[in-house]
């Protein structure tokens, strides 16, 4: 063990979609005991600064660099500071966090992350819909289409669209026109589709379409930035297969099947 590993680790706290109490029950108290709290001005709310202390130095990396970034979290951990680096809905999904991450290894800083609630999940819960439902959908493809930054070979909307499972397309909303173009290709023109921007934020916004109307539909509404992007047949909710985990007749280590009475 460094004499560095002996002080506090910076955490990676997720900060949720928007709603301040959408955080974790960790998150807020990692942010509660913060000396230095680096956020991602352009998509994490100022209310969820609300649970950091009073006199802790708070840091917009909106305008940062990454080695800058990572330059203030190594020497604020290095001068004894409980450091949180808190990024919006889970530093799993579309954080940038592992650039971050190796910056912290080659500075021997150690590190821990917290989770938190998806803006993918608070979308779903705002409709509200089911994602995955049986004889309908049993995937969920989290994916974004390619703009300026490009997607990997095979991982393009189009190559994902095959399996016609729940898609849920993150950092797209700009890009409406070639979006759908690319689900057309395997989604029929009627497929459910949902757009849900600033998901749990007071201004959310929620517009329910098509495949043939989502690029219309963001249009119209003028939105090119912070919406997901939900589209497949369980957004309709209309499947009529009922899990076998509830069924009566399905048994499991918690139930025993329960036998139809005669003549049914």
């Amino acid at each position: 063990m460094t004499a560095d590993s002996a002080l506090h680790p910076v955490l990676f706290v997720g900060a949720g979609p928007g709603d301040p109490e959408l955080i974790t029950v960790r998150g807020m108290r990692a942010l509660q005991a913060a000396d230095l709290v680096i956020y991602a001005g352009s998509l994490v709310p100022d209310a969820v600064l609300d649970w950091a202390r009073r006199g802790a130095r708070i840091e917009d990396s909106a305008g940062m660099t990454l080695e800058e970034q990572v330059a203030l979290m190594v020497e604020g951990h290095r001068t004894g500071q409980r450091v949180v680096r808190l990024h919006t809905g889970d530093p799993a999904l579309f954080g940038a966090t592992a650039e971050q991450w190796r910056g912290l290894y080659a500075a021997d800083v150690p590190f821990e992350v917290v989770p938190g609630v998806s803006s993918l999940f608070a979308s779903a819960a705002a409709l509200p819909a089911e994602l995955t439902m049986p004889g309908v959908s049993q995937c969920v493809i989290v994916c974004r289409a390619a703009g300026r930054t490009p997607v990997p070979d095979g991982q393009d909307i189009a190559s994902l669209a095959v399996h016609r499972a729940t898609m849920a397309i993150f950092l797209s909303a700009g890009l409406g026109a070639s979006v759908v173009a690319e689900l057309r290709k395997h989604y029929g023109a009627e497929t459910p589709a949902a757009i849900v921007q600033r998901a749990s934020w007071p201004e959310q916004r929620i517009i329910r379409c098509t495949v043939a109307t989502l690029a219309d539909s963001l249009a119209e509404e003028g939105i090119d930035r912070t919406a997901m992007i939900l589209v497949g047949d369980a957004l309709a909710g209309a499947g009529e297969e009922r899990s076998l985990l509830y069924d009566p007749a399905f048994s499991h280590g918690y139930r025993d099947a329960i036998a139809p009475t005669v003549g049914e």
